[in-house]
Parts: structure tokens; C-alpha cells; sequence
């Protein structure tokens, strides 16, 4: 298995094989809370507009998402975990669209399969990467805003490569570097879009027993997100 480590859209452009799309902060860690809390389907974009398009047609669809990190207005919720982990979503039907984490997932076109990540789900996506065996794995990571390098992003893929070469990744080294880095901003009481509790959210690897491919959806021209349990 060859491992290819990119970064930002133009990484996710130029991923073959498996693209491993990864976003901790927050896009996939809050996809990952949203089938927690029960959504019955995750579609993703890149567009604010098709969100809203699709919403007219489905009235009872949650918009999720933000850009520059604020919630897009008119949506239900911004990009954040803890924004969502009071809602019964049971049934119902989610578009999210984000700034770095959707925008990677809608360029991995010459990808053989696409998947969500971050380190909540890091491990079953590791485990399906090795029942998987490909010959190319792309960990793309995506970065603040997808122009800036951040290092949970940078860090999961490391975390990921760990468990394929059947590693035992240092997590807690791992944090530490975050907490001083580009997660120092979910501990700034001025930063009211960036929650501390996001933070502790996002970074519980293995919390959840699933990975998220992106698949086309062709009833809608979206992306649709699948949970498939590991």
C-alpha cells in the first residue's frame, strides 16, 4: 500500500486511489455527531446555494455548515459538534457545506473512492483501508479554510498511517501540539465560533465504529455521505 500525503483542494484534486479527505475542525467530526444524533442522510456540498435549492424541495431538510468559521445565515446550524448534540435528528435528512472539509470531497474526482475523516472516526477508517488493501491511499488534509496548514489535519493523517503500519499512534503528543498550534483558538473567550467544547468533541479518536464515504447522489446532484459500520 503507497501512501500519498496532500493537502488543501489542489491535494484533493490530484488524489488517486482511496482519498482519505480529512477534516477534524470540524467538518467530518460534526458529520460524525450528526449520524450520532441520528440523521437519517448527510449530502454534502461545496455550495451555500445548492443547500438552499435542495431545501426548497425538501422543506424539512437541517442545513449544517459555516464559512470563515460564522454559520451560514439562514441555516440551522454551523459547523460545530456541540451545536448539534442537543437535537434529535431521527429521520431527518442534512446538506452540509463547509469551507476546507465539503470542498475536498467534491474535487477528489479522479479518486477510486472518496472517504470523510477526522480523528473520531480515524480508526474504522484505518480498519476499512486495510480490509481494503489498495495500492494507493491519498490522506488529504484540508487545513484551515483549505489555505492554511493545520496540524490536527496534518496529525490525523499521521494518526491514520500509524494504524495502517500497525502503530500505536502517541494521541497524546498528538493533542498536545494541537492545543498549542491551530486548536489554540477554541480557547480564546473572544472567538465565540470556535467553542472549547468542540475542541474536546473533535478530538476523541475512536469514538465512533464507522467510516463515511462520499458517494454520488443522483437523485439530488449531491454528494451523499454513507455509514458504513467497521
Amino acid at each position: 500500500m503507497e501512501i500519498h500525503y496532500l493537502e488543501f483542494t489542489t491535494g484533493a484534486e490530484e488524489a488517486t486511489g482511496i482519498a482519505v479527505i480529512i477534516d477534524v475542525f470540524r467538518a467530518f467530526s460534526t458529520a460524525c455527531y450528526l449520524y450520532h444524533r441520528g440523521a437519517e442522510k448527510i449530502f454534502v456540498t461545496g455550495d451555500v446555494e445548492q443547500a438552499f435549492a435542495y431545501r426548497r424541495t425538501r422543506p424539512g431538510t437541517l442545513l449544517v455548515g459555516e464559512r470563515n468559521e460564522k454559520r451560514v445565515e439562514g441555516f440551522d446550524h454551523g459547523n460545530s459538534p456541540a451545536s448539534v448534540l442537543g437535537d434529535d435528528l431521527h429521520g431527518r435528512e442534512v446538506v452540509l457545506t463547509t469551507s476546507a472539509g465539503t470542498q475536498g470531497l467534491v474535487r477528489a474526482r479522479h479518486a477510486d473512492r472518496i472517504l470523510a475523516a477526522s480523528f473520531v472516526n480515524a480508526a474504522a477508517t484505518a480498519a476499512l483501508l486495510q480490509q481494503e488493501n489498495p495500492p494507493v491511499v491519498s490522506l488529504v488534509a484540508m487545513g484551515y479554510n483549505a489555505v492554511i496548514p493545520a496540524d490536527e489535519d496534518r496529525l490525523c493523517a499521521d494518526y491514520i498511517h500509524a494504524l495502517l503500519e500497525h502503530k500505536e499512534p502517541d494521541f497524546a503528543a498528538m493533542e498536545r501540539q494541537i492545543r498549542r498550534g491551530t486548536g489554540a483558538r477554541f480557547f480564546d473567550p473572544a472567538n465565540l465560533n470556535s467553542p472549547e467544547e468542540d475542541y474536546h468533541l473533535c478530538l476523541m479518536p475512536g469514538r465512533f465504529p464507522y467510516v463515511l464515504e462520499a458517494l454520488p447522489a443522483e437523485e439530488n446532484g449531491l454528494l451523499f455521505l454513507k455509514k458504513i459500520i467497521v
